[in-house]
């Protein structure tokens, strides 16, 4: 069907070590090649890709002399030109060479914060001039396995001078760009530092600056927690704090699988979905997600075209819901529409001074309404399941 293709307007995005994964992993060894990130944005174009991401090993391996990397950093922007796709977002790899082993930005060693902290603000500059406009912080590694290893305090402390002299450097430059924390709970760390959405916004309000912070949730993240993730966006998006969103697939409380969009719990994913399509959501739409091993680069592509074809399925259909009569009739029924009626708009006085409200108000009648909910759960799978 024609309005399943994807097109640079859907605002879809991938990050290079997406479909560039190797394909290895803690058991066996790359099963692929590496993939030319020239490549990877022709590829991404002809699917139908709006943008792509990048960490910056992923674009220039930190062991590249001056002109090497000015070299690579010709042949991408090219490539960009070339293409039309855009670079929404860029990060650092602070978690794959082993003088992060304790983290980044809060390793014990104090030099090896300050490397960490010049490595990123190198790749801020590149992302800059790249014309990105969030810049994503994940702290795979800022976590601890040994309660004695890790003064959590403390180490909030060192977190929180990172992000503000970062968030001072890129204002002192002009740069306009914004930082999104990347929560997860845990892998490769035992337990790592601002493990959900609900740990990094409460986080971001400590910081000087909490204006250019938000969070980039991910599917898996979240869910890896036992989380619902759409809740977290919910709440994302209620504190005007959702910069990006990693769209990905996973499947229960296990390690990070990175499946495909749509391949993990559908139904989370149709009410997230439902979600960004109708709460103001404008950023883009980023899949960081893994290409299974097994693949050879045709299942690596699509894989890819999966993610974005199966986005704008689940989008046609929480359309289809939300226009339905009965699905209108069954939210009236389930007095969806009270909610957002405030409770005492008549103040604190007037609420103590009505009878209804406590001493005349019949709560047996009211615990023997029924609510309706089975029957709008049924009409959204219905529409998920394409059978309305």
């Amino acid at each position: 069907m024609n309005e399943f293709v994807p097109a640079p307007e859907h605002r879809f995005t991938f990050g290079l070590w997406t479909v560039g994964w190797l394909g290895r992993d803690p058991f066996g060894e790359a099963t692929r090649a590496p993939l030319d990130p020239v490549e990877t944005v022709h590829r991404l174009a002809e699917l139908g890709a709006y943008g792509v991401s990048f960490h910056d090993d992923d674009l220039l391996p930190p062991d590249a002399g001056p002109d090497d990397r000015q070299a690579r950093i010709v042949r991408f922007r090219k490539a960009l030109d070339e293409t039309g796709l855009t670079v929404p977002m860029a990060t650092t790899n602070l978690f794959t060479h082993p003088v992060f082993k304790d983290g980044a930005f809060t390793a014990n060693d104090r030099d090896v914060r300050r490397y960490a902290l010049r490595k990123t603000i190198r790749n801020i500059d590149l992302a800059a001039e790249l014309g990105a406009g969030v810049y994503v912080a994940w702290g795979g590694r800022e976590g601890a396995e040994s309660g004695a290893a890790k003064d959590v305090r403390v180490a909030l402390d060192r977190l929180k001078e990172a992000f503000d002299l970062l968030a001072e450097y890129v204002t002192e430059q002009g740069y306009g760009l914004r930082f999104a924390i990347e929560p997860k709970p845990n892998e490769p760390r035992g337990d790592i530092l601002l493990p959900t959405v609900g740990n990094a916004l409460a986080f971001i309000e400590r910081l000087e600056r909490p204006e250019m912070f938000g969070v980039n949730p991910e599917v898996a993240h979240e869910q890896m927690a036992g989380l619902n993730f759409p809740h977290s966006i919910a709440q994302a998006l209620w504190a005007g704090k959702l910069f990006h969103i990693d769209l990905n697939g996973q499947s229960g409380i296990k390690y990070d699988q990175d499946l495909r969009f749509g391949a993990g719990n559908l139904r989370q994913d149709f009410w997230l979905v439902d979600l960004l399509e109708s709460g103001g959501y404008t950023g883009p739409r980023h899949f960081d997600f893994k290409p299974p091993r097994t693949e050879d680069m045709d299942g690596v592509w699509a894989s890819a075209a999966g993610c974005m074809r199966n986005y704008l399925v689940l989008k046609e259909r929480a359309a289809a819901f939300r226009a339905d009569p009965e699905v209108k009739a069954a939210l009236a029924a389930s007095r969806l529409d009270q909610l957002a009626l405030p409770t005492a708009e008549d103040g604190l006085q007037a609420l103590l001074a009505d009878r209804a409200a406590y001493e005349d108000f019949d709560r047996e009648a009211a615990a023997a309404r029924g609510m309706a909910f089975e029957r709008l759960d049924q009409l959204a799978v219905d529409h998920l399941l394409g059978t309305r």
